[in-house]
């Protein structure tokens, strides 16, 4: 057994050997068709970006955000129908029904949407409030954007408990 070093000299011979290949048709074919072939003088500018507008980012974020909490990729999924129907017992009627009663776990695209559009409401309103408190805007441009934030909460808040109540009977009371 050869010591230590002599190992590692031969190694290092050995990968140096088959780097450069002692085929010349190997070497032809690398090396020919640089010594004809000159790459062109390319004055190629870097692409230049401009960033979006905050109003275009905050629209993306906000139908990002509808989107996600409407239930869309439920939706994509499951493929549930867009709208129920349940026989009215009385009259023996058909009546379409917005709402899947007793599922927590299943929606119709319609519920999903509505809910959505409610959650998308009270975050509006919050963005208003913030409105509000600007110190550069007018006194009535504060109280409006107070008034339609606060009513854009008090309305998600109630029709969100009321989607909730409709969906699961008995659940608050």
């Amino acid at each position: 057994m050869a010591p230590k070093s002599e190992q590692s000299q031969s190694l290092s011979t050995q990968a140096e050997t088959s780097s450069s290949s002692v085929d010349p048709l190997f070497h032809i074919l690398r090396i020919f068709p640089y010594s004809i072939l000159s790459p062109p003088r390319l004055r190629l500018k870097l692409p230049s970006f401009t960033l979006p507008s905050a109003m275009t980012v905050f629209a993306v974020v906000l139908l990002t955000y509808f989107m996600v909490v409407s239930g869309i990729v439920y939706d994509v999924i499951v493929e549930p129908p867009g709208i129920g129907s349940t026989q009215d017992p009385a009259t023996g009627s058909v009546r379409p029904v917005v709402f899947l009663p007793g599922r927590v776990n299943g929606q119709y695209i319609i519920e999903g949407l509505s809910s959505g559009f409610m959650f998308v409401l009270g975050g509006m309103g919050i963005v208003l409030l913030d409105l509000a408190l600007d110190k550069n805007r007018a006194k009535s441009v504060k109280v409006s954007y107070a008034t339609a934030g606060i009513s854009s909460l008090v309305i998600a808040y109630v029709m969100s408990m009321l989607f909730i109540r409709i969906k699961i009977p008995g659940y608050l009371g």
